[in-house]
């Protein structure tokens, strides 16, 4: 089973082909850039380039997985625009899973339980708290660090390393969603009916509608 993996959730634009032969999982042409502001821009080119990269064509994929968040609009939207797209003219599933699942599966094992937690800008992080074997507990949230109160000492993800000190925890990798990390955080709803590509957005978008016009009236 080949399986394109994309995610926009964060400020990585990651795409990349994942084998699946069991319970085996193999990365393939893996393309990540870290740039914030590069979403649109490059994730279309990044999954094309790791297909070719891995020696298949888009015909041969069997799924896409999207991360879904929780991130910012205009990135999540870059990335779930073109899971949706390449699925529906491929007429392949494409199966949503939560960002910050994607990253607790690619953590070490270990027998305590962890955190993840993202940059959610406005100085807040988005979060999620996961057992030692990596399934979640609790979240995902948005929260500013000096809120969240853990006893949890161990975290990874890129807000890990910008609030360490703020939140007591010892970062850990990854920093950012894999392929391979998506892959296996989505892979148990293969051969079931995906769910819808919803985003996890948490807040509410910063731009609102306009007010009604005051009325101006002569002196």
């Amino acid at each position: 089973m080949l399986v394109l993996a994309i995610d926009t959730s964060t400020p990585a634009v990651t795409a990349g082909l994942v084998a699946l032969d069991g319970d085996a999982l193999e990365a393939r042409g893996d393309r990540v850039t870290v740039d914030p502001r590069a979403h649109g821009e490059l994730i279309t080119p990044h999954a094309l380039e790791a297909v070719k990269a891995a020696g298949v064509t888009l015909r041969d994929l069997d799924a896409i997985v999207c991360g879904v968040g929780p991130g910012p609009f205009t990135g999540l939207r870059a990335g779930m625009a073109t899971a949706a797209s390449l699925a529906h003219a491929l007429g392949i599933p494409a199966h949503p899973v939560c960002s910050l699942d994607a990253i607790a599966a690619d953590v070490a094992p270990g027998e305590a339980p962890f955190l993840v937690l993202t940059d959610a800008r406005r100085r807040e992080v988005y979060w999620a708290a996961y057992a030692a074997d990596g399934s979640r507990t609790d979240g995902p949230h948005v929260e500013r660090p000096a809120e969240l109160e853990t006893t949890v000492k161990v975290a990874a993800g890129d807000g890990a390393l910008l609030y360490a000190d703020a939140l007591g925890v010892q970062p850990v990798e990854p920093r950012f969603p894999s392929p391979l990390g998506l892959v296996k955080a989505a892979r148990k709803d293969f051969g079931s009916e995906p769910a819808p590509l919803t985003p996890l957005y948490l807040r509410r978008p910063d731009a609102v509608e306009p007010a009604a016009r005051k009325k101006v009236t002569a002196p």
